[in-house]
């Protein structure tokens, strides 16, 4: 009996340290790590997400205080670091929401191959940088 059975797969642990590494995670993968950290990225700068909404519509001094605080700084902080900070949060909007595009097309119209799933990852992982250089170069007065 113990001839005809087929040989068990065998599974080994992981080492953290040498494995990992080493791994090369395919596009898809990363698009849907960064499609995670885009959303915690957003979540908890909520609250200066808020607070950049309440200044700049309240009146015209403080939307004066508003962009003196991205120019100057606020609160002993460099307007460079406010700047860093807000596309820090413009590349998690821009990329939450291209992720967000991708897997809604993929639900939609049932498109789930290996291709497909690389030439999306790849397009969105572009997608959202240019669209982040844009907006950024803007931010910091490029144009």
């Amino acid at each position: 009996m113990s001839q005809l059975a087929k040989p068990r797969r065998e599974f080994r642990n992981i080492n953290a340290f040498k494995d990992l590494t080493t791994y090369r995670l395919p596009p898809a993968g990363i698009v849907s790590i960064l499609h995670r950290v885009s959303g915690a990225i957003m979540f908890l700068l909520m609250p200066f997400i808020i607070w950049m909404f309440d200044t700049s519509l309240s009146s015209e001094l403080s939307f004066e205080n508003f962009k003196a605080a991205f120019n100057v700084g606020l609160l002993g902080i460099p307007g460079v670091v406010w700047k860093l900070v807000a596309l820090a949060l413009i590349w998690a909007f821009t990329h939450h929401f291209i992720a967000g595009l991708r897997h809604l097309w993929m639900d939609v119209s049932h498109s789930v191959s290996k291709e497909f799933g690389k030439s999306s990852a790849l397009a969105t992982l572009s997608l959202g940088t240019l669209i982040t250089l844009a907006l950024g170069a803007k931010l910091f007065g490029l144009y």
